[in-house]
């Protein structure tokens, strides 16, 4: 008697579009991201490789294209491996590059401010080399039905372009971002694939003007802001104090205060507040804006995304979200203060010589400090936590249930790729610190 093996295949696709559902519970992320970081602190960071495995193992999860969930299979192990390949490529290059860079710049320049600025500028390529593999391995452990994601070897290239792009966009004072915008994105874009199929961005650079709108709003109030502050109706009169002066009688706050009533309409240093808000929702507004965009022009054979983002809820969202997590990092920073007072005595930031007491002195010092450690970690710990909670899933919920795809038929065409091996994973990225929590 035979058996039949059991169909693994995945469930037949709806001849219509598929939305994007997102199942994931706030609290449920807060444990995890609480728990997880927890960890991390008693490891002294080790436990991080495996604590960003486990929450984008929970946000995939709760990312689900017509009901079927996306799936993470990094290793941690990956991770930690590829962070120490990482870090002794780049003492090596760095060191030597360094050595070279700071012999050059005494040798010819009798100081060190050369070297230093030619070291900045070698690491740049590698910062842009390590965001494109970053983003590699992540693609190459995605699946959604069972089915890879992938993206084409090109680190370099991506690197050297980004360099020439960025160049332009300086020289052009910011008024061709758009074009490095779109051009850095299709380079990535043109070389993904999800199986066999392969991604294209469609579109034209010109089209991410219209992401811009509410930053050069925000961007020709402010710069009307100042010319009226200090040209058409100067905020400090030619009567008053000149400003030299003010900022040299900082020391003294009664001439300071005195000064500054010479001044006329000083309400008006509060537009800046509004301006600078501006400004802020502005360059949120066209980083999101310019991805939906971006979003309704990617396609592959048979397959069509579309992305309903709201820009001012997107907004909303990270400005909001953003407040409520440095705020508690700021009030962390003041709570360690008192705490390092309490412990260590004022003698610590005040020179030992004013003879203080210290009112917890019966502890042992390395107690003392140890608990001051402790606080500080917890802190960022913390903040980490909320950003998670108030950031990073609301910004995912509102971005996946905004996309769906039109057109699925070319789906069914679609086979599994190859498994993408990494020696050094998110290596550089982890290195570089440029690995985000997720």
């Amino acid at each position: 008697m035979t058996t039949s093996s059991p169909d693994i295949s995945p469930p037949p696709l709806p001849e219509e579009g598929l939305d994007v559902w997102f199942v994931g519970n706030r609290s449920a992320l807060f444990w995890l991201a609480l728990k997880s970081g927890f960890w991390t602190v008693l490891s002294l960071g080790f436990y991080r490789f495996w604590m960003k495995t486990r929450l984008r193992r929970w946000y995939w999860s709760a990312i689900r294209p017509g009901g079927h969930p996306l799936e993470y299979v990094g290793d941690p192990w990956e991770k930690l491996l590829g962070f120490f390949i990482a870090v002794v490529i780049l003492t090596f290059y760095i060191g030597i590059v360094n050595l070279l860079l700071m012999f050059v710049s005494f040798s010819l320049f009798q100081n060190s401010v050369v070297g230093y600025f030619g070291s900045f500028i070698g690491v740049i390529p590698i910062w842009f080399y390590a965001q494109y593999r970053a983003r590699r391995y992540v693609l190459a452990r995605t699946r959604w039905r069972g089915v890879r994601f992938g993206l084409e070897a090109g680190a370099w290239g991506y690197a050297w372009r980004a360099l020439v792009h960025w160049l332009i966009t300086i020289c052009s004072l910011g008024v061709l971002w758009p074009r490095m915008t779109f051009w850095l994105e299709k380079y990535k874009t043109d070389r993904t694939f999800f199986g066999s199929a392969k991604l294209v961005q469609g579109g034209r650079w010109i089209m991410l003007y219209r992401a811009t709108v509410p930053f050069l709003v925000a961007l020709l109030l402010t710069v009307g802001l100042v010319c009226w502050l200090v040209w058409l109706d100067p905020l400090i009169p030619d009567s008053a104090t000149p400003f030299e002066d003010i900022v040299n009688g900082f020391d003294d706050p009664e001439a300071f205060g005195y000064a500054i009533f010479g001044w006329q309409g000083i309400w008006r240093l509060l537009l800046l507040a509004p301006a600078g808000l501006g400004l802020i929702y502005g360059a949120v507004h066209y980083r999101f804006v310019s991805k939906r965009i971006l979003a309704d022009h990617k396609f592959s054979a048979g397959v069509q995304m579309r992305s309903n983002l709201n820009g001012l809820r997107i907004s909303v969202i990270y400005v909001l979200g953003s407040i409520i997590a440095y705020s508690i990092l700021v009030i962390g920073i003041f709570a360690i203060v008192a705490v390092a007072f309490g412990l260590l005595g004022s003698g610590v930031f005040l020179e030992a010589q004013l003879g203080t007491a210290e009112p917890l002195a019966g502890l042992p010092r390395w107690l003392s400090i140890g608990t001051v450690a402790i606080f500080y970690l917890g802190m960022f710990l913390f903040w980490g936590v909320l950003h998670h909670v108030f950031v990073t899933y609301p910004l995912m919920r509102h971005m996946a249930v905004t996309l769906s795809l039109l057109n699925v038929v070319g789906l069914t065409q679609i086979s599994q790729r190859a498994r993408d091996e990494f020696a050094e994973a998110e290596g550089f990225s982890e290195a570089l610190d440029l690995g985000a929590a997720i």
